[in-house]
C-alpha cells in the first residue's frame, strides 16, 4: 500500500509541476514574440525565431533546432502571406493535435501576393493580442483574469501610438513620399500619405529588376525633390536601392530608415512610435 500511495503522490506532483509550467509559445518573428510575452507575462515562455534586425529576413533558412522548438510548443505564431513560408512548411512536418497555431494573415484578411508586412497596420495587433489571449485563456483558465488584465493593459499601452498617428495624419496627409521597398505601406495608408513608385518597390520586395521606366520614375522623383521623404528598408541592401538613398541624400531628400525586425531591448509600442517620431521630423522639415 505504501508503495502504491508513494506511486500515486508523484504522479500528482508530477501533474502539478507540468501545469505550473509556462505555456510554450514560439513566434515566427520577434515582434509577434513580443506581443505574445505581454500577453502572456510569467505564465508563458516565448522564443522566437527572427529576432536579428541586422539579419535579411527574407534570406533566413529553417534549421533543425528551428524544428525542434517548433515541436514542442503549445502555441505557433507566424506571419504568414508568404512572408515566412517555411514555417509552413516545418509545421506541416510535425503534426501535433495539441499545438495550435495563429496565422496572423488569416487574421487581417490577407492572402500570398498581398503586402505581407502586417505589423505596419496599426489594426494588426490589437487583433493578434485578441486571438493569443482566447486559446491562452482556455488552456489556463485558472489564469484568465490575469491575461484579460494583460490584454486590457496592452491596449491601453497602444494609445499613444493611435494618439501620434492622429496627429501626423492631420499635419501630413497628401503628402508625396517614396520607399525602397513597401515594407512601411500599411503605415503610410493609416498616415494618409501619398506613396509613389509602389511598381519599383513591388520588384524589389521580390527581387525582381525594375522596369527601366519604374527606375528613372524613382530618380526623378528624388533629383527633383518631388516627394518629402524617402522611406529606406535597412535590413536589405540591395544595389539599386542603396543608389536611391544615395540619390536622396545627394539631393536633400530626408531619408528615414524602418526594420523587418523589432530592435533588441525594445517593445513593438516603442519601435513604432520611435519610427514614426523621425518620419514626423522629416516631414516637419523645411526644404
Amino acid at each position: 500500500m505504501r508503495v502504491l500511495f508513494l506511486s500515486f503522490l508523484a504522479l500528482c506532483i508530477g501533474a502539478a509541476r507540468a501545469e505550473a509550467e509556462p505555456i510554450s509559445i514560439v513566434a515566427a518573428e520577434n515582434f509577434y514574440g513580443d506581443v505574445a510575452a505581454q500577453i502572456g507575462g510569467d505564465l508563458v515562455a516565448v522564443s522566437s525565431i527572427l529576432s536579428n534586425p541586422d539579419q535579411d529576413p527574407h534570406l533566413f533558412e529553417a534549421s533543425a533546432s528551428t524544428a525542434r522548438q517548433l515541436a514542442a510548443a503549445r502555441l505557433v505564431v507566424f506571419n504568414g502571406a508568404d512572408y515566412d513560408p517555411w514555417m509552413a512548411k516545418l509545421l506541416a512536418g510535425s503534426p501535433n493535435r495539441k499545438r495550435e497555431t495563429i496565422e496572423v494573415a488569416k487574421l487581417m484578411h490577407r492572402k500570398p501576393g498581398d503586402n505581407p508586412h502586417l505589423w505596419y497596420d496599426p489594426e494588426t495587433m490589437p487583433k493578434f493580442a485578441e486571438a493569443l489571449a482566447a486559446p491562452l485563456e482556455a488552456r489556463d483558465p485558472e489564469h484568465a483574469r490575469a491575461y484579460a488584465r494583460n490584454l486590457a493593459a496592452f491596449n491601453a499601452s497602444l494609445a499613444p501610438l493611435k494618439a501620434k498617428i492622429a496627429a501626423m495624419r492631420a499635419a501630413h496627409a497628401g503628402a508625396p513620399v517614396t520607399a525602397t521597398e513597401p515594407v512601411f505601406g500599411y503605415m503610410a495608408t493609416a498616415l494618409g500619405l501619398a506613396m509613389r513608385n509602389e511598381r519599383f518597390q513591388l520588384a524589389i520586395m521580390n527581387d525582381t529588376e525594375p522596369a527601366a521606366s519604374d527606375i528613372a520614375a524613382f530618380q526623378t522623383d528624388l533629383t527633383k525633390r518631388q516627394v518629402r521623404v524617402l522611406i529606406y528598408n535597412n535590413q536589405t541592401s540591395g544595389t539599386l536601392a542603396a543608389k536611391m538613398q544615395t540619390l536622396a541624400k545627394d539631393a536633400g531628400v530626408p531619408v528615414v530608415g524602418v526594420s523587418e525586425t523589432e530592435p533588441a531591448g525594445m517593445k513593438y509600442q516603442d519601435w513604432m512610435l520611435a519610427q514614426l517620431n523621425a518620419l514626423d521630423a522629416a516631414l516637419s522639415a523645411k526644404p
